[in-house]
């Protein structure tokens, strides 16, 4: 692989890093992963994350994602809700507290400020 291209296949890329325990399940029994591709400097990092189907609660620290697969829906503390399917561009500003409600298999690319 050159050093331009960071990944053949982001679909397939392997998600090897579990997530830390500390998100409150609401139902089901997710699994959630995710793979660092590329460091892009002060603090700044882009990366695969993954979520099976169930639900979370979480606070949120500042990303932007594409969704590439799945479906789920997406609730803010605030009220907004957002449905997730791909193709969905998501801004999240740090101390966000949401509520994820994942039916089938998640998968965003995103960019952590």
């Amino acid at each position: 692989m050159s050093s331009r291209l960071l990944a053949a296949d982001v679909g397939a890329l392997p998600l090897e890093v579990p997530i830390p325990a500390g998100s409150e399940v609401l139902e089901g029994d997710p699994t959630a992963r995710y793979s660092t591709i590329t460091e892009l400097g002060n603090g700044t990092e882009a990366g695969v994350w993954e979520m099976t189907a169930g639900g979370v609660r979480d606070v949120e620290s500042d990303e932007i994602f594409l969704v590439l697969s799945g479906d789920a829906t997406l609730r803010f503390d605030d009220g907004e809700t957002v449905e997730l399917r791909p193709g969905v561009l998501v801004r999240l500003r740090a101390g966000d507290r949401t509520e994820w409600r994942v039916r089938d298999t998640l998968r965003k690319l995103y960019v952590s400020l």
